[in-house]
């Protein structure tokens, strides 16, 4: 469990947050996101005391995986032996054994909500303390230079990020790459004609995607700055209230 004093990555964050918002706001346009490698062994600081709940979160993602490939595994079972071969006994076997996998990866699934969902909410309200406390300590020019809203997105949103190094997010994804690691594999033991084509259709959707995303992160960059103006603005009009 991480301590109440602030830790040198919650330091270099609050850092980071002021020289962000400085280059944000100098030059009006949306900065690609870079990750920073020396705040790696801060991460993994983050996540060495969760490992035990992380480790069983893996299994329970291998475990849930595997029984999602039973249901396509067994349309070949149906097709070449119950239909083609009319081995009509093998039909109830298919049949329970499809619904005792659905069980076992609808059971794991909601295990692995439950266990991971819980971690990375404690694990944010923990940052959110150390954050707050973090910002309290640092000089008037820092509030000086940034607004109050600005401040507040900081502490309450910016935090939700590692909500995918002990969440599900980071599960998720090696679960996703598990999966099409054996479905890759079985492609091209089944047949080399056949996945080369369907990789190949992939990756004219993926380019479409990225494509896609590229027009849309700049409008999306500047609808997350309207709280900001909108913060902006309402002091600006109480100034002149005021005045």
């Amino acid at each position: 469990m991480l301590g109440r004093q602030a830790s040198p990555g919650v330091e270099r964050l609050g850092n980071r947050m002021e020289r962000q918002e400085k280059k944000n706001s100098g030059d009006g346009k949306p900065a690609k996101a870079k990750f920073d490698w020396k705040l790696l062994p801060d991460v993994l600081a983050l996540i060495r005391p969760r490992r035990g709940i992380l480790a069983v979160g893996f299994g329970l993602m291998v475990i849930n995986r595997v029984s999602g490939l039973v249901l396509p595994a067994s349309t070949k079972y149906l097709l070449d032996d119950v239909i083609l071969k009319r081995q009509a006994h093998l039909l109830p076997v298919i049949v329970l054994t499809v619904v005792t996998a659905t069980v076992i990866q609808g059971l794991t699934s909601y295990a692995l909500t439950q266990l991971l969902s819980k971690s990375s909410w404690r694990m944010i309200s923990e940052l959110r303390e150390k954050v707050q406390a973090h910002i309290g300590r640092l000089p008037v020019s820092f509030y000086d230079a940034n607004k109050t809203g600005v401040l507040i997105s900081r502490i309450m949103s910016d935090v939700e990020g590692v909500r995918n190094l002990v969440g599900t997010g980071l599960v998720e994804f090696v679960g996703g790459i598990m999966t099409a690691i054996i479905a890759l594999v079985y492609l091209i033991h089944t047949s080399v004609t056949m996945t080369a084509v369907a990789f190949s259709v992939l990756l004219i959707f993926g380019f479409a995607i990225n494509k896609a995303f590229a027009t849309i992160r700049p409008v999306t960059w500047w609808a997350s700055r309207n709280g900001i103006f909108s913060v902006r603005t309402s002091q600006s009009a109480r100034s002149v209230a005021v005045a």
